[in-house]
């Protein structure tokens, strides 16, 4: 799969790179601000003013310790939750949806952040923008085969009985995270309190479905997924585990009228803020 491939490639970068380790003197800029810049025992790919023991140390007069800047490759933010489809502000299909008709309990979110931008303000305030991937995996309840190429969302109905049938979408995503922090307790771990919007741009739709007369089958298009999605989200969470909930504002699909109103809603587990 193509994203899989993609992803393997951005991790093997970032552990060569932080593998290399370079040393160096001190590195005087000298403008008009009067910025410093000090490289200490190792430098990974980007920069990171938050970790002042290994990476590089920015001064203003000698005097700001805030802002703080940092950019690095990194695997944060890993989502594993439920997903649940909202018709018109129900959490029940109307009759013209039901060949989407779903088992809740196998309909799930996975995401993770690869690269993530940061501006600390204060010790309990940050601002980070991130880049990275998200999925939606729908199992569905009827045996049926949503088409490929069709002018709107089409389906057909199977007379073959499918043990997996699921419908599934990925999604780029760039989320703009506001986080607040408690101070560190005395375990050493903090409250986290995040919410902030997040965009994502479609890379793929997908059916894949399981037989005993056709084996496993995976059929790629974008199966009229909206291009373009927007929405919120919010994260509660102490240490490195915490809960999520995000809500897309725009209709799961575009150009196909009957589905107009369906809307994604999710909520879950997450690991490493």
């Amino acid at each position: 799969m193509k994203i899989i491939a993609l992803t393997i490639t951005l991790v093997a970068v970032t552990m060569m790179a932080i593998a290399q380790k370079t040393t160096s003197d001190t590195t005087k800029l000298k403008k008009d601000t009067s910025w410093t810049i000090k490289k200490e025992k190792s430098f990974t790919l980007g920069f990171n003013q938050e970790n002042d023991d290994n990476n590089k140390k920015w001064k203003r007069n000698s005097h700001s310790k805030y802002p703080k800047f940092s950019a690095d490759f990194t695997f944060a933010r890993f989502d594993l939750g439920f997903a649940t489809i909202i018709d018109n502000g129900s959490f029940t299909l109307s009759q013209q949806n039901q060949f989407l008709s779903y088992r809740q309990s196998k309909t799930s979110t996975v995401g993770f952040d690869l690269f993530q931008i940061g501006v600390r303000f204060s010790n309990n305030f940050k601002i980070n923008l991130a880049g990275g991937f998200d999925w939606t995996l729908i199992r569905l309840r009827e045996n049926i085969t949503i088409l490929p190429h069709q002018p709107v969302l089409t389906y057909r109905v199977d007379s073959i009985n499918y043990s997996k049938n699921r419908f599934s979408s990925n999604y780029f995503r760039v989320p703009l995270s506001f986080d607040f922090r408690t101070k560190k307790d005395e375990n050493g771990n903090r409250f986290h309190f995040i919410v902030g919007p997040e965009v994502g741009f479609l890379l793929d739709g997908m059916v894949k479905q399981i037989s005993d007369e056709h084996g496993k089958q995976k059929i790629s298009d974008s199966y009229h997924f909206a291009t373009f999605r927007y929405g919120g989200f919010a994260r509660i969470g102490y240490g490195d585990f915490g809960v999520f909930t995000k809500y897309y504002v725009n209709d799961m699909f575009e150009n196909s009228p009957k589905q107009a109103g369906l809307k994604n809603f999710s909520f879950g587990l997450m690991v490493a803020f």
